[in-house]
């Protein structure tokens, strides 16, 4: 075992090493979300609206389907029972689950609802800082018609006799109906798979009755059980009511930045707090819990155990951008960093430019800066604060040990790559990092393809490793002053002296 890896999570590791690849079956509201971006140029000369100049449209699987996505990025053999639209959006749906290696046996086709699509329009103002400016939601609510609720559930029964775990992702768009759920709760008794459940934002919960466990957020449970929950004493009041009515194993509340709680029948009352983490965008937390529960789970984990690990997943998927998937080897590298703050943002060159492509689908623009960072100073703070104020995100390339060996001499660094790449991290300015063995980083520069280029005054614009290469696709070279009497080896001749 690693040393850097706790003994408190020494057992999770060895967990995600056992997670193998279970069949889930998740049953739910199928989503299209698209989003459409542009720059939001002026106020539109025929209404007192903002005119929206449209340059790109994204697509992605949302809801059930979104949980689906999260599952097959973990690993998990995956099963979607829902139903779309006889439409154009329903054909995207279906065709996105299976490009992801999704089975949509269970996908069926009413031609008398739509396809459920959440549209957000993105606009940038001064082409920077996107913005939601509008959502417009295509839906219907009504409960599926016996027709297509008996078909759904009869190929659902098919489905629970081959899967180890059952998922309820429940949007409340009409799918799981009350008699929908019994079918699969009576199924999954008999065939002894759990039913994890999802449930909606409501007071009436009597259809989840049964399930193995439900996973309410704190709005959630407080509508569903008449309570407010501030405290964590309120939510297991909560959970503890919940457990009671439902007939649940456990009763699990998600508080987001508090953690959760569970109350077990066997008497269990946990609390399970998060590390802290760098907070870019809460969406989709909920679903990447419930998708580590049913790994977990299925694998043979304990509720503990099992919400430990949906904590880690949460709280890696909350650092990124949008909803996004989170894979085994980033649950892994979290928790052999033993949860240091900022760890998460040394990425390698593949998980950097996933992430600049995340970045770039919801409109951010990207600077890039570069240095060996040895021993970090206030003109280093100053001269990163200036980096990132350049554009949305900022990366800075670390030249690894044998390059600043190459370019400083045999005696340096004084700091090893992982020292120096945890202290860089650390800074709120900087959002990645990324190592590099070249002499220049003109390869890594290359692959980000970032809008600002950013050096130090110090250098001429001609002198830039990588400018003529940014310039060619309309991006800039920013030359950011520098705080006068400070320099690493000045820093060095004083401690030397000293």
């Amino acid at each position: 075992m690693n040393a850097a890896v706790g003994t408190a999570d020494a057992d999770l590791v060895d967990l995600v090493t056992r997670l193998s690849q279970p069949r889930v079956l998740v049953v739910g509201d199928a989503m299209l979300d698209r989003y459409v971006w542009g720059d939001a140029a002026r106020i539109s000369q025929e209404a007192p609206v903002i005119l929206l100049h449209a340059d790109r449209r994204e697509e992605r699987l949302g809801g059930a389907s979104s949980v689906a996505t999260m599952l097959r990025a973990l690993g998990a053999r995956v099963q979607l029972a829902a139903v779309v639209g006889a439409d154009p959006d329903g054909e995207r749906i279906r065709k996105l689950a299976v490009e992801q290696g999704i089975d949509d046996e269970a996908l069926l086709v009413d031609d008398s609802r739509p396809s459920t699509v959440k549209e957000r329009y993105i606009g940038r103002a001064q082409h920077r800082h996107p913005q939601q400016m509008l959502r417009v939601d295509f839906e219907v609510r009504q409960p599926l018609s016996p027709v297509i609720e008996t078909e759904l559930a009869e190929t659902i029964q098919r489905q629970i006799r081959r899967c180890d775990i059952v998922l309820i992702s429940d949007y409340d768009k009409g799918v799981c109906t009350s008699g929908l759920l019994s079918v699969i709760l009576a199924t999954a008794k008999l065939c002894g798979v759990r039913v994890i459940a999802d449930p909606i934002r409501g007071g009436d919960y009597r259809k989840y009755r049964g399930c193995s466990a439900v996973t309410p957020n704190r709005l959630e449970a407080g509508l569903a059980t008449g309570r407010t929950i501030h405290t964590l004493d309120e939510a297991f009041t909560a959970a503890s009511l919940l457990r009671e009515r439902l007939d649940l194993e456990a009763a699990i509340v998600t508080l987001d930045r508090d953690g959760m709680v569970m109350v077990h029948v066997d008497g269990r009352r946990r609390h399970f707090p998060t590390r802290p983490r760098q907070v870019y965008d809460i969406t989709g937390a909920g679903d990447m819990v419930m998708a580590m529960l049913a790994m977990t789970l299925a694998a043979g984990a304990d509720y503990d155990a099992a919400i430990r690990l949906a904590n880690v997943a949460g709280g890696l998927e909350v650092e990124k951008i949008g909803v996004a998937t989170v894979t085994r080897e980033e649950i892994l590298r979290d928790l052999m960093q033993g949860g240091l703050r900022g760890s998460g943002k040394v990425l390698s060159r593949t998980e950097l430019l996933l992430e600049v492509q995340r970045h770039r689908a919801i409109g951010h623009r990207i600077a890039f800066t570069n240095g060996c960072f040895d021993l970090l100073h206030a003109g280093h703070v100053q001269y990163l604060c200036e980096a990132r104020a350049q554009a949305d995100v900022l990366v800075v390339g670390l030249n690894s040990d044998s390059s600043v060996r190459t370019l400083k001499g045999p005696t340096r660094p004084v700091n090893a790559t992982e020292a120096r790449a945890l202290v860089l991290s650390a800074l709120e300015a900087v959002d990645y990092v990324c190592v590099f063995d070249e002499a220049t980083p003109l390869e890594l520069i290359q692959a980000v393809r970032p809008d600002v280029l950013v050096k130090g005054a110090d250098y001429a614009r001609a002198q830039v490793v990588g400018g003529d290469f940014v310039e060619s696709y309309g991006g800039r070279v920013h030359l950011a002053p520098l705080r006068e009497g400070f320099s690493t080896t000045r820093l060095l001749q004083r401690l030397g002296a000293a």
